[in-house]
Protein backbone atom coordinates (compact mmCIF):
# COMPACT_ATOMS: atom_id res chain seq x y z
CA UNK A 1 0.00 0.00 0.00
CA UNK A 2 1.16 3.33 -0.77
CA UNK A 3 1.47 5.93 2.23
CA UNK A 4 -0.34 8.64 1.73
CA UNK A 5 2.43 11.63 1.27
CA UNK A 6 3.37 13.04 4.90
CA UNK A 7 1.12 16.37 5.09
CA UNK A 8 2.51 18.11 7.96
CA UNK A 9 2.79 21.99 8.90
CA UNK A 10 6.08 23.05 10.00
CA UNK A 11 5.05 26.47 10.71
CA UNK A 12 8.16 28.52 9.55
CA UNK A 13 8.98 32.20 10.70
CA UNK A 14 9.59 33.27 7.34
CA UNK A 15 8.53 36.70 6.24
CA UNK A 16 6.26 37.60 2.88
CA UNK A 17 8.72 38.41 0.54
CA UNK A 18 8.27 39.37 -3.68
CA UNK A 19 8.24 35.37 -5.46
CA UNK A 20 10.93 36.84 -7.68
CA UNK A 21 13.30 37.07 -4.94
CA UNK A 22 13.26 33.58 -3.82
CA UNK A 23 13.58 31.78 -7.15
CA UNK A 24 17.30 31.69 -8.08
CA UNK A 25 17.84 30.50 -11.90
CA UNK A 26 20.60 28.03 -11.83
CA UNK A 27 20.46 24.29 -13.67
CA UNK A 28 17.62 23.39 -15.92
CA UNK A 29 15.06 25.62 -16.54
CA UNK A 30 13.19 27.50 -19.06
CA UNK A 31 13.81 30.84 -18.96
CA UNK A 32 11.79 31.81 -21.54
CA UNK A 33 8.42 32.36 -19.52
CA UNK A 34 8.30 34.85 -17.69
CA UNK A 35 4.82 34.21 -15.71
CA UNK A 36 4.55 31.98 -13.46
CA UNK A 37 1.83 28.94 -13.86
CA UNK A 38 -0.46 26.55 -11.58
CA UNK A 39 -1.07 22.95 -11.59
CA UNK A 40 -2.07 20.44 -9.27
CA UNK A 41 0.24 16.38 -8.98
CA UNK A 42 -1.82 13.63 -8.65
CA UNK A 43 -1.70 9.65 -7.38
CA UNK A 44 -4.29 6.73 -7.55
CA UNK A 45 -6.30 9.25 -5.15
CA UNK A 46 -7.35 11.69 -7.93
CA UNK A 47 -8.44 9.04 -9.77
CA UNK A 48 -8.18 7.70 -13.59
CA UNK A 49 -8.69 11.20 -14.56
CA UNK A 50 -7.62 13.24 -12.10
CA UNK A 51 -9.31 16.33 -10.99
CA UNK A 52 -8.47 20.35 -10.50
CA UNK A 53 -9.10 23.37 -8.31
CA UNK A 54 -7.90 25.89 -10.46
CA UNK A 55 -9.58 27.08 -14.24
CA UNK A 56 -6.08 28.97 -15.03
CA UNK A 57 -4.24 25.44 -14.41
CA UNK A 58 -1.54 25.03 -17.28
CA UNK A 59 -0.05 21.60 -16.17
CA UNK A 60 -0.02 18.30 -14.59
CA UNK A 61 2.17 16.10 -12.52
CA UNK A 62 1.10 12.44 -12.36
CA UNK A 63 2.92 9.92 -10.55
CA UNK A 64 3.69 6.54 -12.58
CA UNK A 65 4.50 4.76 -9.23
CA UNK A 66 6.08 4.45 -5.94
CA UNK A 67 9.81 2.28 -5.00
CA UNK A 68 10.06 1.59 -1.38
CA UNK A 69 13.88 -0.08 -1.31
CA UNK A 70 13.53 -2.61 -3.80
CA UNK A 71 9.62 -2.96 -3.49
CA UNK A 72 7.39 -1.60 -6.38
CA UNK A 73 4.24 -0.22 -6.28
CA UNK A 74 2.98 1.15 -10.03
CA UNK A 75 0.30 3.65 -10.28
CA UNK A 76 -2.28 2.39 -12.60
CA UNK A 77 -3.79 5.48 -12.63
CA UNK A 78 -1.13 7.15 -14.47
CA UNK A 79 -1.44 6.31 -18.20
CA UNK A 80 -5.26 7.42 -18.11
CA UNK A 81 -4.30 10.50 -16.06
CA UNK A 82 -1.68 11.61 -18.78
CA UNK A 83 -3.82 11.19 -21.43
CA UNK A 84 -6.86 13.05 -19.51
CA UNK A 85 -4.34 16.04 -19.05
CA UNK A 86 -3.37 15.80 -22.77
CA UNK A 87 -7.10 15.72 -24.07
CA UNK A 88 -7.51 18.85 -21.33
CA UNK A 89 -4.63 20.91 -22.97
CA UNK A 90 -2.55 20.34 -20.01
CA UNK A 91 1.19 19.84 -20.23
CA UNK A 92 1.53 16.50 -18.56
CA UNK A 93 4.53 15.67 -16.31
CA UNK A 94 5.88 12.72 -14.70
CA UNK A 95 6.91 11.81 -10.74
CA UNK A 96 8.06 8.96 -9.12
CA UNK A 97 7.96 8.19 -5.26
CA UNK A 98 11.56 7.49 -4.68
CA UNK A 99 12.95 5.89 -1.22
CA UNK A 100 16.33 4.63 -2.25
CA UNK A 101 19.86 5.12 -0.36
CA UNK A 102 21.92 3.79 -3.24
CA UNK A 103 22.89 4.05 -6.47
CA UNK A 104 22.14 0.35 -7.24
CA UNK A 105 18.56 1.21 -5.79
CA UNK A 106 18.31 3.94 -8.29
CA UNK A 107 19.70 1.87 -11.27
CA UNK A 108 16.78 -0.40 -10.34
CA UNK A 109 14.01 1.94 -9.79
CA UNK A 110 15.08 3.85 -12.96
CA UNK A 111 15.31 0.98 -15.10
CA UNK A 112 11.69 -0.11 -14.04
CA UNK A 113 10.32 3.16 -14.42
CA UNK A 114 11.92 5.36 -17.18
CA UNK A 115 10.46 2.92 -19.87
CA UNK A 116 7.14 3.10 -18.64
CA UNK A 117 7.29 6.94 -18.61
CA UNK A 118 4.19 8.73 -20.79
CA UNK A 119 4.98 12.08 -21.15
CA UNK A 120 7.07 13.46 -24.31
CA UNK A 121 11.05 13.18 -24.32
CA UNK A 122 12.36 16.76 -22.25
CA UNK A 123 8.96 16.45 -19.70
CA UNK A 124 9.87 16.47 -16.06
CA UNK A 125 10.45 13.55 -14.37
CA UNK A 126 10.79 14.36 -10.47
CA UNK A 127 12.00 12.32 -7.57
CA UNK A 128 9.73 12.38 -4.44
CA UNK A 129 12.13 12.08 -2.04
CA UNK A 130 10.50 12.03 1.40
CA UNK A 131 10.95 9.69 3.26
CA UNK A 132 13.46 6.94 4.27
CA UNK A 133 16.99 7.28 4.48
CA UNK A 134 18.35 9.12 1.36
CA UNK A 135 21.79 10.07 0.80
CA UNK A 136 23.21 12.80 -1.88
CA UNK A 137 25.96 10.63 -3.57
CA UNK A 138 22.71 8.45 -4.36
CA UNK A 139 20.03 11.15 -5.18
CA UNK A 140 22.67 13.21 -7.42
CA UNK A 141 23.26 9.83 -9.73
CA UNK A 142 19.72 9.44 -9.79
CA UNK A 143 18.90 12.63 -11.08
CA UNK A 144 21.69 12.52 -13.69
CA UNK A 145 20.36 9.30 -14.99
CA UNK A 146 16.95 10.73 -15.78
CA UNK A 147 18.79 13.52 -17.41
CA UNK A 148 20.89 11.26 -19.33
CA UNK A 149 17.92 9.18 -20.28
CA UNK A 150 16.35 12.46 -21.98
CA UNK A 151 13.87 14.09 -19.82
CA UNK A 152 14.41 17.23 -17.63
CA UNK A 153 15.28 16.27 -13.80
CA UNK A 154 13.42 17.84 -10.50
CA UNK A 155 14.20 16.85 -7.20
CA UNK A 156 10.96 16.89 -4.86
CA UNK A 157 10.57 16.84 -0.83
CA UNK A 158 10.08 18.86 1.91
CA UNK A 159 12.96 21.28 2.68
CA UNK A 160 13.53 20.50 6.25
CA UNK A 161 13.67 16.33 5.25
CA UNK A 162 15.66 17.08 2.74
CA UNK A 163 18.09 19.63 4.64
CA UNK A 164 18.00 16.78 7.40
CA UNK A 165 19.38 14.21 4.96
CA UNK A 166 21.11 15.48 1.89
CA UNK A 167 23.36 18.47 1.12
CA UNK A 168 20.68 20.45 -0.59
CA UNK A 169 23.23 23.12 -1.06
CA UNK A 170 25.22 21.36 -3.09
CA UNK A 171 22.30 19.12 -4.89
CA UNK A 172 20.70 22.66 -6.08
CA UNK A 173 23.46 24.17 -8.10
CA UNK A 174 22.89 21.37 -10.60
CA UNK A 175 18.98 20.75 -10.17
CA UNK A 176 16.04 22.53 -9.96
CA UNK A 177 14.06 21.90 -6.49
CA UNK A 178 10.72 21.20 -5.94
CA UNK A 179 9.67 22.44 -2.38
CA UNK A 180 6.37 21.68 -0.58
CA UNK A 181 5.02 24.00 2.46
CA UNK A 182 1.87 24.74 3.65
CA UNK A 183 0.67 26.66 6.46
CA UNK A 184 -2.79 24.47 7.30
CA UNK A 185 -5.05 22.21 5.88
CA UNK A 186 -7.80 25.02 4.80
CA UNK A 187 -8.67 25.15 1.11
CA UNK A 188 -6.50 27.70 -0.36
CA UNK A 189 -6.04 27.88 -4.43
CA UNK A 190 -3.52 30.72 -3.46
CA UNK A 191 -0.17 30.85 -2.18
CA UNK A 192 0.85 31.71 1.44
CA UNK A 193 3.73 33.18 0.29
CA UNK A 194 4.77 33.68 4.43
CA UNK A 195 5.69 29.86 4.23
CA UNK A 196 7.68 29.54 1.23
CA UNK A 197 10.60 26.76 1.92
CA UNK A 198 13.52 29.68 0.54
CA UNK A 199 16.17 27.95 -0.92
CA UNK A 200 18.41 28.03 -4.12
CA UNK A 201 17.11 27.26 -7.07
CA UNK A 202 13.55 26.43 -6.19
CA UNK A 203 11.54 26.03 -9.15
CA UNK A 204 8.22 25.04 -7.78
CA UNK A 205 6.38 25.41 -4.92
CA UNK A 206 3.86 23.01 -3.51
CA UNK A 207 1.58 25.54 -1.41
CA UNK A 208 -1.38 23.50 -0.20
CA UNK A 209 -2.66 19.61 0.15
CA UNK A 210 -6.41 21.06 0.31
CA UNK A 211 -6.99 23.03 -3.01
CA UNK A 212 -10.18 21.79 -2.36
CA UNK A 213 -12.37 19.96 -0.03
CA UNK A 214 -11.18 16.36 -0.03
CA UNK A 215 -7.27 16.87 -0.84
CA UNK A 216 -5.62 17.95 -4.31
CA UNK A 217 -1.94 19.35 -3.97
CA UNK A 218 -1.75 22.37 -5.98
CA UNK A 219 1.66 23.91 -7.45
CA UNK A 220 3.18 27.33 -8.80
CA UNK A 221 5.87 27.15 -11.02
CA UNK A 222 8.16 29.74 -11.54
CA UNK A 223 9.79 29.91 -14.33
CA UNK A 224 8.01 27.53 -16.92
CA UNK A 225 9.59 24.43 -15.70
CA UNK A 226 6.46 22.30 -16.21
CA UNK A 227 6.15 22.75 -19.90
CA UNK A 228 8.86 21.12 -20.62
CA UNK A 229 9.25 18.37 -23.20
CA UNK A 230 6.50 20.76 -25.24
CA UNK A 231 6.51 23.10 -28.48
CA UNK A 232 3.70 25.75 -26.46
CA UNK A 233 -0.18 25.13 -26.64
CA UNK A 234 -2.18 26.55 -28.47
CA UNK A 235 -6.31 27.87 -28.21
CA UNK A 236 -9.10 27.81 -30.98
CA UNK A 237 -11.47 30.25 -30.93
CA UNK A 238 -14.25 28.16 -29.44
CA UNK A 239 -11.57 27.96 -26.57
CA UNK A 240 -10.41 24.54 -26.65
CA UNK A 241 -6.37 24.36 -25.72
CA UNK A 242 -4.49 21.60 -27.21
CA UNK A 243 -0.49 21.16 -26.14
CA UNK A 244 2.33 20.37 -28.80
CA UNK A 245 4.26 17.33 -27.55
CA UNK A 246 7.97 17.23 -28.60
CA UNK A 247 7.44 13.27 -29.06
CA UNK A 248 4.34 10.94 -28.49
CA UNK A 249 3.27 8.28 -26.52
CA UNK A 250 0.20 5.46 -26.31
CA UNK A 251 -1.16 7.88 -23.70
CA UNK A 252 -0.45 11.30 -24.91
CA UNK A 253 -2.40 9.66 -28.49
CA UNK A 254 -4.88 8.63 -26.24
CA UNK A 255 -5.39 12.24 -25.25
CA UNK A 256 -4.85 13.90 -28.12
CA UNK A 257 -7.93 11.57 -29.85
CA UNK A 258 -10.10 13.14 -26.92
CA UNK A 259 -8.96 16.73 -27.39
CA UNK A 260 -9.69 16.33 -30.98
CA UNK A 261 -13.15 14.83 -31.05
CA UNK A 262 -16.10 17.74 -30.98
CA UNK A 263 -18.25 18.42 -28.78
CA UNK A 264 -21.05 17.59 -31.32
CA UNK A 265 -19.42 14.05 -31.26
CA UNK A 266 -20.01 13.04 -27.88
CA UNK A 267 -21.52 9.97 -27.09
CA UNK A 268 -22.74 7.92 -24.58
CA UNK A 269 -19.51 6.01 -22.73
CA UNK A 270 -17.30 9.29 -23.18
CA UNK A 271 -15.83 10.54 -20.15
CA UNK A 272 -16.33 14.40 -19.35
CA UNK A 273 -14.91 17.01 -16.69
CA UNK A 274 -17.30 19.54 -15.52
CA UNK A 275 -15.47 22.59 -16.25
CA UNK A 276 -14.94 24.73 -13.33
CA UNK A 277 -17.02 27.56 -14.78
CA UNK A 278 -20.44 25.83 -15.30
CA UNK A 279 -23.34 27.47 -13.45
CA UNK A 280 -26.39 25.81 -14.37
CA UNK A 281 -28.14 22.55 -15.26
CA UNK A 282 -30.15 22.48 -17.86
CA UNK A 283 -32.65 22.10 -15.98
CA UNK A 284 -31.93 25.82 -14.60
CA UNK A 285 -31.44 24.77 -11.55
CA UNK A 286 -27.59 25.76 -10.24
CA UNK A 287 -24.70 23.43 -10.46
CA UNK A 288 -22.98 21.99 -6.85
CA UNK A 289 -19.38 23.61 -6.09
CA UNK A 290 -18.63 19.45 -5.93
CA UNK A 291 -19.49 18.50 -9.43
CA UNK A 292 -17.16 21.07 -10.77
CA UNK A 293 -13.78 19.86 -11.41
CA UNK A 294 -15.10 16.13 -11.49
CA UNK A 295 -15.17 13.54 -13.97
CA UNK A 296 -18.27 11.77 -15.12
CA UNK A 297 -19.11 8.91 -17.61
CA UNK A 298 -21.97 10.24 -20.20
CA UNK A 299 -24.81 8.19 -20.11
CA UNK A 300 -26.83 9.95 -23.00
CA UNK A 301 -26.46 12.70 -25.47
CA UNK A 302 -29.91 14.32 -26.57
CA UNK A 303 -28.86 17.90 -29.36
CA UNK A 304 -26.90 20.27 -26.43
CA UNK A 305 -27.70 18.22 -23.82
CA UNK A 306 -25.40 15.27 -21.61
CA UNK A 307 -26.64 13.26 -19.73
CA UNK A 308 -24.24 12.79 -16.70
CA UNK A 309 -23.89 9.16 -15.10
CA UNK A 310 -24.23 8.31 -11.42
CA UNK A 311 -26.01 11.72 -10.53
CA UNK A 312 -28.44 12.02 -13.63
CA UNK A 313 -28.09 15.36 -14.44
CA UNK A 314 -28.44 16.89 -17.97
CA UNK A 315 -25.13 19.41 -18.63
CA UNK A 316 -25.18 21.71 -21.85
CA UNK A 317 -22.06 19.87 -23.54
CA UNK A 318 -20.58 23.53 -24.10
CA UNK A 319 -20.20 23.20 -20.07
CA UNK A 320 -18.26 19.96 -20.22
CA UNK A 321 -14.62 18.82 -21.67
CA UNK A 322 -13.93 15.69 -22.91
CA UNK A 323 -11.25 13.80 -21.32
CA UNK A 324 -11.63 10.04 -23.10
CA UNK A 325 -13.62 8.54 -25.78
CA UNK A 326 -14.91 4.62 -25.98
CA UNK A 327 -12.59 4.18 -29.11
CA UNK A 328 -8.34 3.41 -29.71
CA UNK A 329 -6.57 3.84 -32.40
CA UNK A 330 -6.41 0.96 -34.66
CA UNK A 331 -3.96 -1.69 -34.97
CA UNK A 332 -2.73 -4.92 -36.80
CA UNK A 333 -4.48 -8.15 -35.79
CA UNK A 334 -2.42 -10.84 -34.59
CA UNK A 335 -1.54 -13.36 -31.77
CA UNK A 336 1.09 -12.40 -30.71
CA UNK A 337 3.32 -9.09 -29.97
CA UNK A 338 7.21 -8.54 -30.11
CA UNK A 339 8.16 -6.09 -27.24
CA UNK A 340 9.36 -2.79 -28.47
CA UNK A 341 11.65 -0.02 -26.64
CA UNK A 342 9.57 2.13 -24.25
CA UNK A 343 6.84 -0.28 -24.06
CA UNK A 344 5.00 -0.78 -21.23
CA UNK A 345 2.01 -3.20 -20.01
CA UNK A 346 -0.35 -0.68 -20.25
CA UNK A 347 0.50 0.84 -23.71
CA UNK A 348 0.70 -2.67 -25.44
CA UNK A 349 -2.83 -3.08 -23.65
CA UNK A 350 -4.18 -0.10 -25.07
CA UNK A 351 -3.23 -1.19 -28.16
CA UNK A 352 -5.59 -4.20 -28.68
CA UNK A 353 -7.99 -3.27 -26.20
CA UNK A 354 -7.51 -5.46 -23.29
CA UNK A 355 -6.76 -4.76 -19.68
CA UNK A 356 -3.29 -4.91 -18.81
CA UNK A 357 -4.00 -7.45 -16.05
CA UNK A 358 -5.82 -9.58 -18.51
CA UNK A 359 -2.56 -9.32 -21.23
CA UNK A 360 -0.45 -9.77 -18.11
CA UNK A 361 -1.62 -12.87 -16.71
CA UNK A 362 -1.90 -14.23 -20.44
CA UNK A 363 1.73 -14.54 -20.80
CA UNK A 364 1.87 -16.08 -17.04
CA UNK A 365 3.06 -12.51 -15.15
CA UNK A 366 1.50 -10.01 -13.14
CA UNK A 367 2.43 -5.91 -14.31
CA UNK A 368 4.63 -5.95 -11.80
CA UNK A 369 6.93 -8.04 -13.83
CA UNK A 370 9.30 -6.48 -16.34
CA UNK A 371 9.07 -6.61 -20.01
CA UNK A 372 12.28 -5.96 -22.40
CA UNK A 373 12.40 -5.46 -25.71
CA UNK A 374 12.67 -8.31 -28.06
CA UNK A 375 10.16 -10.05 -25.87
CA UNK A 376 7.48 -11.52 -27.63
CA UNK A 377 4.06 -11.57 -25.82
CA UNK A 378 0.66 -13.30 -26.38
CA UNK A 379 -2.04 -10.78 -27.15
CA UNK A 380 -5.95 -10.92 -28.03
CA UNK A 381 -5.22 -12.15 -31.02
CA UNK A 382 -8.55 -10.36 -32.57
CA UNK A 383 -8.65 -7.35 -35.22
CA UNK A 384 -9.50 -3.90 -34.49
CA UNK A 385 -9.90 -2.82 -37.25
CA UNK A 386 -11.21 0.73 -36.18
CA UNK A 387 -12.79 0.83 -32.89
CA UNK A 388 -12.80 -1.33 -29.89
CA UNK A 389 -15.03 -0.22 -26.96
CA UNK A 390 -14.15 -0.72 -23.19
CA UNK A 391 -16.72 -0.39 -20.66
CA UNK A 392 -17.04 1.83 -17.79
CA UNK A 393 -19.49 2.74 -14.75
CA UNK A 394 -20.76 5.19 -12.76
CA UNK A 395 -20.56 4.44 -8.87
CA UNK A 396 -24.44 5.09 -7.62
CA UNK A 397 -25.39 5.70 -3.83
CA UNK A 398 -25.24 1.73 -1.87
CA UNK A 399 -23.12 0.37 -4.92
CA UNK A 400 -19.89 -1.51 -3.29
CA UNK A 401 -17.22 -2.85 -5.07
CA UNK A 402 -18.89 -6.59 -4.63
CA UNK A 403 -22.37 -5.59 -6.15
CA UNK A 404 -20.87 -3.87 -8.78
CA UNK A 405 -18.21 -7.11 -9.97
CA UNK A 406 -20.89 -9.59 -9.30
CA UNK A 407 -22.86 -7.21 -12.35
CA UNK A 408 -20.44 -7.92 -14.58
CA UNK A 409 -19.12 -11.00 -13.50
CA UNK A 410 -15.69 -10.02 -12.27
CA UNK A 411 -13.87 -10.83 -9.66
CA UNK A 412 -13.82 -7.54 -6.70
CA UNK A 413 -9.83 -7.80 -6.34
CA UNK A 414 -10.00 -7.08 -10.15
CA UNK A 415 -12.33 -4.47 -10.36
CA UNK A 416 -10.42 -2.27 -7.57
CA UNK A 417 -6.63 -3.58 -8.87
CA UNK A 418 -8.26 -1.84 -12.61
CA UNK A 419 -8.95 1.31 -10.75
CA UNK A 420 -5.69 1.54 -8.94
CA UNK A 421 -7.49 0.91 -5.47
CA UNK A 422 -7.86 -2.02 -3.16
CA UNK A 423 -11.32 -3.51 -2.11
CA UNK A 424 -11.13 -1.78 0.81
CA UNK A 425 -10.62 1.37 -0.60
CA UNK A 426 -13.96 3.90 -0.73
CA UNK A 427 -15.89 4.31 -3.66
CA UNK A 428 -18.58 7.68 -4.44
CA UNK A 429 -21.36 8.31 -6.20
CA UNK A 430 -20.94 9.53 -9.50
CA UNK A 431 -17.42 8.10 -9.56
CA UNK A 432 -16.52 6.26 -12.73
CA UNK A 433 -14.63 2.58 -12.42
CA UNK A 434 -13.43 0.80 -15.67
CA UNK A 435 -14.63 -2.69 -15.52
CA UNK A 436 -12.57 -4.00 -18.83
Amino acid sequence: MIPVRHKFSKWLTAVAVIVAAFVVGTGAVNSTHAAKTYGPDWSKYQGAYGTYARKDDKFVVSQIGGYYNGSFVPQSTYPTQIASATAAGKYGQTYIYAEFSTRAQADEMLAYYLPKVQTPKGSVVALDVESGSPNTDAVNYALQKVKDAGYTPLLYGYKSFLTAHLDLTSLAKTWPLWLAEYPDYQVRTEPDYNFFPSFDNVQVFQFTSTAKAGGLDENVDFNGLMSSGYNGRTTASDGKTTVHPATTTPAIEAGQQANNTAKRDLKAGDVVKVNLGATRWETGQGIPSWVRGKTYTVSAVSGTRVLLGGIMSWANRSDVEILATTSVPSVSSGSTYTVQSGDSWWSIAYKYGMSMYTLASKNGKTINSVIHPGDVLRVSGTSYSSVASHTYYTVRSGDSFWSIASKYGISIYTLAANNGKSIYSLIYPGESLYIR
